[in-house]
């Protein structure tokens, strides 16, 4: 169907089949032939035949139509907002946040706590950070009001817990060093460009 007429509603112009259902059963013993007719009709064998069907390709043929979670999962989308992740600098792999704060701010749903202080160079540094995750609803805020795309929001959403409410560490969030080549990397302010490597001139020996 063309789209001039899906936008057609001129019913006349339209072909319609129209199914005979006969008319439904007004007393008792009606339902009751009703049922008998549809039973010795044969489409109750033909949906046991499409379920035998599928179960047999399935066990046999390796037809399986679900998946064996948790060893296969399905692929998310890019913007699902789950769990969060606390990124890393690239160049020293210290962390990005500095603690400015704003996430904890327009957190709609208070549930984000941070501390900070000053180390012994004067800068200030995050020294307390939790997220109660009973308590989050994933708006992504805080991942949009970053400034250093610290905060971002992962695609782990395996978040089941015994607890009520679970709260989740700055450390449990963060990027693992050992793995800081597979750290995901999310397009804004500050993110590293897809041709920074290209970007990248050697420095001449000689000046």
């Amino acid at each position: 169907m063309s789209l001039e007429q899906f936008k057609n509603r001129n019913v006349g112009t339209q072909r319609y089949t129209m199914l005979d259902l006969g008319k439904d059963p007004q007393t008792p013993w009606c339902k009751v032939r009703q049922v008998i007719r549809r039973t010795f009709k044969g489409d109750l064998l033909v949906g046991l035949w499409v379920t035998m069907r599928e179960m047999f390709n399935a066990l046999f043929r390796g037809n399986m139509a679900t998946l064996k979670y948790p060893y296969e999962k399905l692929p998310i989308s890019p913007r699902y907002r789950a769990i969060h992740d606390m990124l890393r600098l690239l160049e020293s792999g210290h962390y990005r946040c500095i603690g400015c704060g704003l996430c904890e701010k327009i957190c709609i749903s208070n549930c984000i706590t941070m501390d900070t202080r000053y180390d012994e160079n004067q800068r200030k540094e995050v020294s307390e950070y939790t997220i109660n995750f009973g308590r989050c609803i994933f708006c992504g805020y805080c991942a949009e009001v970053c400034p250093e795309l610290a905060i971002v929001h992962g695609a782990r959403y395996e978040n089941a817990s015994e607890q009520r409410a679970s709260f989740s560490l700055f450390e449990d969030m963060l990027t693992p060093i050992d793995k800081l080549n597979l750290q995901k990397e999310y397009p804004g302010f500050g993110a590293v460009s897809p041709d920074a490597d290209e970007n990248i001139k050697q420095t001449p020996l000689a000046y």
